[in-house]
């Protein structure tokens, strides 16, 4: 276990007493849902004693939506359309999730070539979804380089993807069975190369980033985790992580090529935004390491496809499965139902956004300044189309 050092705070789990907006001594005011403060397209209705948060409401439905129930009436084959707008910034996690569960369900087994190419692909999108991270979370606090720098070298990763999938950003790659095609001549090399600036951009950020003194003024104490809410809350991934909890299911159960790779559980001492954000700039600089790994230890050659039968027209044995993986954020999880028809009987996503957007970023807005609530929310990580899905 590699851990962050940090420093030490308090929260208080008591919830807050019922706000009487009757008084008039309260203001009301909604952040979003068009809003360069809010990750995405949701609203949070905020009622203020002065510039103090003293109530936070979350609203969402201002986005695409209802994937579950589209997927119903879909063929299996037509759902890739549809999974990879529950995440946009990383759809490869559904289009993985999606796949396996699938492929459980019709006892289909993938080659030893498609195992690595998907866990190459996984991290490459970790990567670019880290990358658009970190420049939102500086931008919340003021800081506009940073996600000029990070914005435009996640543009170099799509590259990759392009190169490797056909697509810059609904790719589409992992399908039931294995995944669409082998890596492009040279693209290993151009992989490592992107790899290598990748690593010195992260020196770059940190220096200006996280050795800056405002950004550690306004960050370090903001919005606490601490372990007692983890399991209450639903709390995973890199939030979790960040006040010492070490759950990663890639270590903890190995899916894919995770146990032929060598990394470890990187956890934090408290859960602050700081501490959050520190925390994923490490699992960035991991990623690159993961793939690099991938490069190295991936067949260059034999099946990436096994033997399928007509998708147009497949239907699959009745059953049910929960499968899940790591994604930026912690656990997804697909849980499938089938009925032996050529369409899926039920699809339920458990996205990390579900609990973190709503229950958390409620419980920790209040008491907080009204303009640390950007930085505050972006620090949680979440993406809307997981709550509405």
């Amino acid at each position: 276990m590699t851990q962050l050092t940090g420093h030490s705070s308090a929260l208080d789990f008591a919830q807050p007493e019922p706000v009487d907006m009757a008084s008039g001594k309260y203001v009301k005011l909604w952040q979003g849902p068009q809003h360069p403060g809010i990750t995405g397209n949701m609203s949070l209705e905020l009622t203020l004693d002065g510039d103090t948060i003293i109530d936070c409401k979350t609203h969402v439905g201002y986005l695409h939506r209802g994937f579950e129930k589209l997927m119903e009436r879909r063929s299996f084959i037509q759902n890739f359309t549809v999974v990879c707008r529950i995440a946009v910034p990383e759809p490869t996690f559904n289009e993985y999730l999606y796949s396996h569960a699938v492929e459980q369900l019709s006892g289909i087994k993938i080659p030893e070539r498609a195992i690595w190419l998907r866990t190459m692909n996984l991290e490459l999108m970790r990567l670019a979804s880290f990358l658009m991270w970190i420049g939102g979370m500086s931008g919340a606090f003021g800081q506009y380089t940073v996600p000029n720098w990070t914005t435009a070298y996640r543009d170099f990763v799509l590259d990759l993807f392009e190169e490797m999938t056909g697509a810059r950003i609904y790719h589409m790659y992992i399908v039931p069975g294995g995944v669409r095609a082998g890596l492009p001549d040279g693209f290993e090399k151009r992989a490592r190369d992107i790899m290598d600036g990748a690593e010195k951009l992260l020196d770059q950020v940190e220096r200006v980033m996280f050795n800056n003194a405002v950004f550690k003024a306004r960050s370090k104490g903001l919005g606490i985790i601490t372990p007692d809410m983890i399991d209450p809350y639903g709390i995973v991934g890199p939030n979790a992580r960040a006040c010492g909890v070490e759950r990663d299911i890639r270590k903890d159960e190995p899916y894919l090529a995770y146990d032929q790779l060598n990394f470890e559980t990187i956890t934090g001492k408290d859960s602050d935004a700081y501490e959050r954000a520190y925390l994923r700039l490490q699992e960035t600089r991991q990623c690159i390491s993961l793939i690099r790994q991938c490069l190295d230890k991936a067949p260059k050659d034999g099946p990436f496809q096994a033997d399928m039968p007509n998708v147009l027209h497949w239907k699959i044995p009745a059953g049910e499965t929960y499968v899940k993986a790591e994604c930026t954020r912690g656990e997804y999880g697909y849980y499938m139902v089938t009925d032996g028809s050529e369409f899926v009987r039920r699809v339920h996503v458990r996205g990390p956004s579900y609990t973190h957007a709503i229950a958390v970023m409620e419980r920790l807005a209040v008491g907080n300044n009204i303009a640390d609530i950007a930085g505050l929310m972006v620090s949680l990580h979440t993406y809307p189309p997981e709550i509405e899905r």
